[in-house]
Formats: structure tokens, C-alpha cells, sequence
């Protein structure tokens, strides 16, 4: 019996090796807190993928800036120091300005324009991600972006002077454009930069005023709908490739699911994120005819800048998105 025994426990100890080192494991960085609607729908992208492709891969999520900050996760991943992660493009237009293109203010304001200049923009995407080592998995708007201040904003005038939080260069340019004080702070830092004052006002979605707890330091949000940023789920072209076929197939199906359901969570979201708001005592107000008149023609002056930058592929990207 003894030497049967034996063997018995050889050949499980054999199975267990053989699953073990059939077994891939990836981790994902994410910017966000845990219970963002981007990093729950990150979240359960991971288990999806997991339950799919029957353990073969599991996707460890690293949510709030705890792995690698917000802007060092796409080098991260590009070098294979992470195999996928979340970025905001936006971030990114410094090194190619099809990043930037929905973070032009103005250009599309609502979830339909929005979902329009994607698709324009995702070949664009793809092509220089792929250029850099990169596969574009899926993509999931923030809300609207607003105004975040305590002052009465009757035009872009009243907006001099303030302390401007920028996590972008688009953002950076807004605030030089009407003349605030720009000050780099990422989202993890957000509500110590409020409580300490390093910043006075900044301009994102409700959520991002929810989960920094906002409300605690400013009183008002001027919902002018400016733009709808994306985060973007990005991984090593070689980490992919050396995954079976099957298990490919699990993560592209499981990021198409991704992206349906991220981009209707996100506009379910943006009505409770300021009911949210208005319960904390935030007052939700709509810009005036002039402020949204100022604030349009900052657009329009940052997209002229932006076509003279991005030259023939930025021109393609907006003819293709006109005629959508």
C-alpha cells in the first residue's frame, strides 16, 4: 500500500506544479480608490477574465496610486514592470497629442459626442500605443467635467488668481488661458491639497469631487459639461502575445464587456454623483450664458492650438468625428 500511496501523492504534487506553472499572473495599477466605478468595473474585468480563462490568469487590480502613481503607469507598463494598467490618455498629451483629443474642451460634451470621438480617435490610439510596445484593451469616460471653486464665476474673468489644481496639460493650459494659477496635483493627493490650501478650485467630474470628499473644503460646482476624459486599460504587447489563444480570446472578450458596461455606469453615475454632492451641501449650479460663452472660446482657442500640434492625423481625427 505504501509505495501506491506514494505515488498517489507524486502525481498530485506533479498536478499541482503543472497548474502552477500553467498559471500566469499580471498586475494592474490603477490611479483610482477602490471604489470608483472605474476600478470596480477594473475589478470585475479581472475576475472575468479569471473565471474565463479557468484560472489560467490572474490579474492582480493595485487601486489608489499604490503600486505606481498615476503618471508613471503607462511607463510602467510599456516596460513590463507591470503587464496592464489604467491610464488616463489625457495625461499623456506631452507625448503625442492624440492623446489629448478628448480633453479639448467643448468638442464633446455629452456621453453620445463623446462615444463619437472615440471611435475617431481609436485608430490613432491603437496605431501609436502599438508603435510603443502597447495594446489599447478598452476605454471608460469620467463624467462631465465641471468647475470645483468657492467664488461666483459670472465669466471666466472671476476665475483669475485662483489655485488651480492641473492633472494635465489640457488642464494646465485652461488655467493659463484665464488666467489661474496652475498647480500639478494628482488624484491621490487631491484632499490633502484642498484641507492644506495648495489648491482653491479645479475643474473634473463629480466623481472625482465625491471621492475626495470635496464637499469638506468647496461649495460650489459650476456643471459646465466641458469634456469627457477617458481612462484607458492598456497592456504589454509581449505579455499578451504570450498568452495562449484561448486565453486572449478570455481578455479581449472580457474588455469588450468592460468598456459596454463602464461607459453606462459612467452616465448612470453622473446624475447619483451629484445628488451625492447636493447632499454633502454642494450646490450644483448651471454656468451663465457668459461664462459658458468664455469657456467656449477657450476651447476653441486650445483645439486651434491643438490641430497646429497634431497636424495630418489630428485634421483626420476631426473630419472623421464631424461626420458621425
Amino acid at each position: 500500500m505504501k509505495p501506491i500511496r506514494t505515488a498517489l501523492v507524486t502525481v498530485a504534487l506533479s498536478a499541482l506544479a503543472a497548474s502552477a506553472a500553467a498559471q500566469t499572473k499580471w498586475d494592474l495599477p490603477a490611479a483610482y480608490p477602490a471604489q470608483n466605478f472605474h476600478t470596480e468595473n477594473i475589478t470585475q474585468f479581472a475576475n472575468d477574465v479569471d473565471k474565463a480563462s479557468g484560472g489560467k490568469l490572474k490579474i492582480t487590480v493595485h487601486p489608489g496610486a499604490s503600486l505606481f502613481k498615476a503618471p508613471e503607469i503607462k511607463r510602467a507598463v510599456q516596460g513590463a514592470q507591470a503587464q496592464i494598467g489604467e491610464i488616463l490618455l489625457v495625461n499623456f498629451s506631452n507625448e503625442d497629442p492624440i492623446y489629448e483629443a478628448d480633453g479639448l474642451p467643448f468638442l464633446a460634451t455629452g456621453y453620445s459626442g463623446a462615444m463619437k470621438l472615440y471611435k475617431a480617435q481609436k485608430p490613432l490610439l491603437e496605431k501609436k500605443l502599438a508603435s510603443q510596445g502597447m495594446m489599447l484593451l478598452y476605454t471608460v469616460p469620467w463624467p462631465p467635467q465641471g468647475i470645483y471653486t468657492n467664488r461666483d464665476l459670472n465669466s471666466a474673468a472671476d476665475m483669475k488668481g485662483l489655485k488651480w489644481r492641473a492633472y494635465s496639460p489640457a488642464t494646465a493650459k485652461i488655467a493659463e488661458l484665464v488666467g489661474a494659477q496652475p498647480v500639478t496635483i494628482q488624484a491621490a493627493e487631491l484632499p490633502q491639497a484642498l484641507a492644506t490650501g495648495t489648491v482653491d478650485s479645479y475643474m473634473s467630474s463629480g466623481s472625482t469631487g465625491y471621492d475626495s470628499k470635496t464637499y469638506e473644503h468647496i461649495k460650489k460646482w459650476y456643471d459646465t459639461q466641458a469634456w469627457l476624459p477617458k481612462n484607458a486599460v492598456i497592456v504589454n504587447k509581449k505579455s499578451f502575445d504570450a498568452l495562449d489563444k484561448a486565453t486572449q480570446d478570455a481578455v479581449l472578450a472580457a474588455a469588450a464587456a468592460a468598456e459596454t458596461r463602464g461607459w453606462k455606469v459612467s452616465e448612470e453615475k453622473n446624475g447619483w454623483y451629484k445628488d451625492q454632492l447636493k447632499g454633502k451641501g454642494m450646490a450644483i449650479i448651471a454656468p451663465s450664458a457668459q461664462l459658458s460663452a468664455d469657456m467656449k472660446k477657450v476651447g476653441d482657442t486650445m483645439l486651434q492650438d491643438w490641430l497646429k500640434k497634431s497636424g495630418a492625423d489630428g485634421k483626420a481625427l476631426i473630419d472623421a468625428y464631424g461626420k458621425m
